[in-house]
């Protein structure tokens, strides 16, 4: 599960910048949400690992 979560997140990362690059303002909100989903999910990860140590 943990690699995963990994995955998804740099896929959300990578999904990011092509649109950021690629689309410009075309999609602007819709690149932003990605870019808003991955942090979440990088911050959710050091939260659940600070909790197993």
């Amino acid at each position: 599960m943990n690699s995963l979560i990994n995955i998804i997140i740099v896929l959300l990362i990578i999904g990011w910048l092509v649109g950021f690059i690629g689309f410009g303002a075309v999609v602007g909100s819709l690149i932003h949400l990605l870019l808003i989903v991955a942090v979440v999910g990088i911050i959710f990860r050091l939260l659940e690992g600070r909790k197993r140590a």
